[in-house]
């Protein structure tokens, strides 16, 4: 590995008070972040045990390490081709991966693994951080999309450990939250070696607020690398087979305020379909049990798959288990990607184009702007904007299995035409390697 790292240039006395005070902001609220922590933790053996990684209390690395942040599930799903290709490049390195949640740290386990070590991410204090970075020294920190701290990427630059954004996605209205911190996002951004923007518009809004234009990159979205493999799709006819001969329509990583539009869309669609399924996945596991309620609240009928009930004569199933839903995908007719019917932003929608099927999304994309764009130029996508309009859409497609396939194949090859980000990011970050 060779190449060299540009590092950035010193922040100014301004940037410095800046940063002072919100590392003492941060400090003032730890007492009520780690009481949040205790309190969570108290029913959740596993998260108890691993609190002090929070606070920078790590296992010592005995390899050269490799830190991936992503700070949950579906940033550690878009980080696995990253991570393998790295494996594959760099055998001699360590990946350590990080999140801030359970749900992401399990996720990331069953993509990879023994082959990568694994932490919660440290809080963004100076302290935690420093202990964080003395115990692993790392050789270079990669964070995925976002999740930029302040702390986190200060006390990289400390020890000359470049810092990678890689997938960069900045929508407008997270560019005008930032704008709002002015200098402080300045001085951050300055400290970046290497911006991969995932497209035009993202890598515009990055230097409107204060990146390094020559340290901005438009590569791509690396989530059109997601793969269909032979396994997912022994996994996915496995489903298939206790669903057959019904229409199944899935609902995908929904959040609070969603269930109850598509639960009233579903009791529709059940009066020209009666033997209709919907397969509804809420994207966080403290919720499956309050779904499983307000799915009979709402007069259906549930199995719930995380008790071996299966969906035979039931109108809803609840796949209320971790790391499935690649495959579920497989076993449905067409997914609505959740997130969109609130103000969440939208999940993926390319993981249900992956194979082919017809996606539908509310109005609450910005999370996947661009992607959603390529998807509307393609007419690869179904809108909808309330319960109404859901069972209307899935009804017509249900009767319109010429549409369905058009629909589907248009996503396919969206997906299919936009690989290769993978290999110009893998060079992008091994070229910069101390």
């Amino acid at each position: 590995m060779q190449g060299r790292v540009e590092w950035p240039h010193c922040c100014s006395a301004g940037d410095d008070m800046l940063h002072f005070l919100y590392s003492t902001l941060f400090r003032l609220a730890m007492p009520m972040v780690l009481f949040r922590l205790w309190r969570k933790s108290r029913g959740n053996p596993k998260a108890a045990e691993r609190w002090p990684e929070r606070l920078g209390y790590v296992t010592p690395s005995l390899r050269p390490v490799i830190w991936l942040h992503a700070v949950s599930v579906g940033e550690t799903i878009a980080a696995a081709p990253l991570v393998h290709a790295l494996q594959r490049r760099c055998p001699e390195l360590q990946i350590l991966v990080t999140s801030v949640t359970l749900t992401g740290s399990e996720r990331a386990r069953s993509l990879f693994g023994d082959s990568v070590a694994y932490a919660y991410a440290p809080y963004d204090t100076p302290g935690a951080v420093r202990r964080f970075v003395a115990r692993t020294n790392p050789l270079a920190l990669i964070i995925m999309e976002t999740e930029l701290w302040p702390n986190m990427v200060r006390e990289a630059e400390r020890k000359q450990c470049p810092v990678f954004l890689v997938n960069a996605r900045l929508s407008e209205r997270s560019a005008n939250g930032y704008r709002k911190a002015g200098s402080l996002i300045r001085a951050l951004l300055s400290r970046l070696t290497w911006i991969a923007a995932q497209a035009e518009a993202d890598a515009r809004r990055l230097v409107d607020i204060g990146a390094d234009p020559a340290r901005v990159a438009v590569t791509g979205s690396i989530k059109f690398e997601v793969e269909v493999t032979s396994e997912l799709r022994a996994q996915a006819d496995k489903l298939r087979t206790l669903v057959t001969g019904r229409r199944v329509w899935l609902a995908a990583s929904t959040h609070e305020g969603e269930e109850t539009q598509i639960l009233a869309a579903h009791r529709m669609i059940l009066e020209n379909n009666p033997d209709a399924l919907l397969i509804l996945v809420p994207r966080h596991p403290e919720r499956f049990d309050g779904v499983a309620r307000e799915v009979g609240q709402m007069g259906l009928t549930c199995a719930r798959r995380s008790l071996g009930q299966e969906p035979a004569g039931k109108q809803v199933y609840l796949a209320d288990t971790m790391g499935e839903l690649m495959a579920l995908y497989g076993a449905c007719d067409l997914a609505l990607v959740g997130g969109s019917m609130v103000e969440r932003g939208g999940h993926n929608p390319l993981e249900p184009a992956a194979w082919g099927i017809p996606v539908l999304s509310g109005p609450h994309i910005f999370n996947f702007q661009t992607i959603y764009q390529q998807l509307e130029d393609r007419k690869a996508y179904v809108p909808v904007d309330s319960a109404e309009s859901l069972a209307r859409q899935v009804t017509a497609l249900f009767a319109d299995g010429s549409r369905c396939r058009e629909l589907g194949a248009s996503a396919h090859r969206l997906v299919e035409e936009n690989r290769g980000t993978l290999e110009e990011i893998v060079e992008g970050i091994v070229t910069r390697l101390p």
